[in-house]
């Protein structure tokens, strides 16, 4: 057995196989919601995915648009990670409190890929950083503390966003083995991680290269913008 959670717990495996079937379909689909590009696109009226990197994430929408309207992104990647988390919790509370930890997983992982890849928007979405971080302080303290610190110090010591979310990618996995001691649990957190990972590899060659842009508060003008594609290309985005 990869999990001793699901040997404690003692639930029929047909229920167990429903229950995770249901809980995959609902976080994937509530991270298909994805805010920068429903604001953008349904209030603004101009596509996030058009500007910027192309990228479907909080940075480019900020980069791109500024203005209160920003919140309401975050609201939305926070929320719908929230809402992930919790209906795994319930669900696996009514069939055994000793799966809920394995069931915020299956969940966060799912929320993740939808987010990342949504069916909605042509599999184009963000990198998965706002979601994935509300997902870590929903987990355990100690692995949001080592991940969410690594990746505000970083990000406030080099001002790369994209190197603090690297830093909570590549420690979210080792500090899920770490605390909770668990095959399964460890996998799922893997694949979480490496997700981030991956969507973050071009920011990764081009710090190297020092082609990387830094974060900034305040929000590029329609020339700086037009600057900097003409000059180096579509920069991507850290969210």
């Amino acid at each position: 057995m990869l999990s001793r959670l699901i040997q404690d717990a003692n639930v029929a495996p047909g229920w167990l196989a429903v229950a995770a079937l249901g809980v995959a379909v609902v976080s994937y689909f509530l991270g298909c919601f994805n805010g920068a590009v429903v604001v953008s696109r349904y209030i603004l009226r101009d596509d996030v995915r058009g500007h910027g990197s192309g990228n479907a994430g909080l940075t480019n929408f900020y980069r791109t648009f500024g203005g209160p309207l920003t919140a309401v992104v975050i609201l939305s990647d926070v929320v719908k990670a929230v809402l992930a988390v919790l209906f795994a919790t319930f669900i696996a509370g009514q069939m055994s409190p000793g799966l809920v930890v394995l069931f915020k997983y299956w969940a966060g992982m799912f929320c993740l890929v939808g987010h990342m890849y949504p069916i909605t928007f042509q599999f184009r979405g963000g990198k998965g950083i706002l979601s994935g971080g509300t997902i870590v302080l929903m987990m355990d303290w100690r692995i949001a503390l080592v991940a969410w610190g690594g990746f505000l110090l970083l990000a406030v010591l080099t001002r790369y966003v994209s190197l603090g979310s690297c830093w909570a990618g590549l420690s979210f996995p080792f500090m899920s083995g770490f605390v909770y001691q668990d095959v399964l649990v460890t996998l799922m957190a893997i694949v979480i991680g490496g997700l981030i990972l991956w969507k973050h590899r071009a920011n990764m060659i081009r710090i190297v290269n020092g082609m990387e842009s830094k974060f900034t508060l305040r929000k590029k003008s329609s020339d700086e913008g037009a600057e900097e594609e003409s000059g180096q290309g579509r920069e991507e985005d850290e969210e």
